[in-house]
């Protein structure tokens, strides 16, 4: 049966298209459509071939885009007189910077939930949970396209063709999680990126970065950043149960 993941807090396709934006310093108000819809969509085709939920809104989207591609390309009448040319991707560009504006609201309003943890009445009795972190907790410093896109630079230097390989087993899920427990050797943390420059051909690459988003899920580690697009690494935290 194939493996496939689902994490709660995988990002809607509006993240997506924003993550591009600040990736490539995009200007919000001048968004190169063939490019993004380019973009978007071999992000797409490269979760579906990793078995990562992909919900109906990205397919959406994803038509949304092909749609306003293709109005681009058809000749435009001549506008009259002061009359406004209009920009297939005017309504998109108002749905991203609402969403934006959203996006930061929540962003600055879960900040101010995280400082007030640290202030209690006085005399208030607290009950600490041992675990009280979800599975979607361990994912809140680096998103799933981050790790995608590193995943992805990982793959794009792969050999297109490779050699004829016979394997008497299939590569297993509990094996590379086990390869990955011992690359960490006595460090408590390793880059993302060489865990997967560590497999030695796609197939590995592909269920290595699997096993790192199962390893993930049941809280062996956790990912973290500095700061946007710096190197991302992975921490062991607490051992397996």
């Amino acid at each position: 049966m194939a493996y496939r993941v689902h994490l709660e807090n995988f990002e809607g396709p509006l993240d997506l298209l924003l993550y591009f934006i600040q990736r490539d310093q995009i200007d919000i108000y001048d968004i190169p459509i063939a490019h993004i819809t380019a973009e978007y969509l071999s992000y797409l085709d490269l979760m579906e071939s990793l078995n990562l939920s992909v919900a109906g809104e990205f397919i959406l989207l994803a038509a949304t885009l092909m749609h306003i591609k293709a109005r681009m390309l058809l000749p435009r009448a001549e506008p009259l007189e002061d009359e406004p040319i209009a920009d297939p991707r005017q309504e998109l560009v108002q749905q991203l910077l609402e969403y934006q504006r959203i996006k930061q609201a929540s962003e600055d309003l879960s900040r101010l939930a995280e400082r007030r943890r640290s202030h209690f009445p006085v005399g208030r009795t607290i009950d600490v949970e041992a675990d009280s972190m979800g599975p979607g907790d361990y994912l809140k410093d680096v998103s799933l396209f981050q790790l995608v896109a590193v995943f992805k630079e990982v793959m794009d230097r792969m050999p297109s063709t490779e050699p004829l390989q016979i394997s008497a087993e299939p590569i297993k899920l509990d094996d590379r999680i086990r390869i990955i427990h011992q690359a960490f050797g006595v460090a408590s943390r390793i880059t993302f990126l060489k865990i997967l420059q560590g497999a030695g051909h796609i197939q590995e690459v592909v269920v290595t970065f699997l096993a790192i988003l199962e390893m993930m899920r049941r809280g062996v580690i956790v990912v973290h950043q500095s700061s946007a697009f710096a190197e991302i690494y992975l921490r062991k935290t607490e051992p397996e149960g």
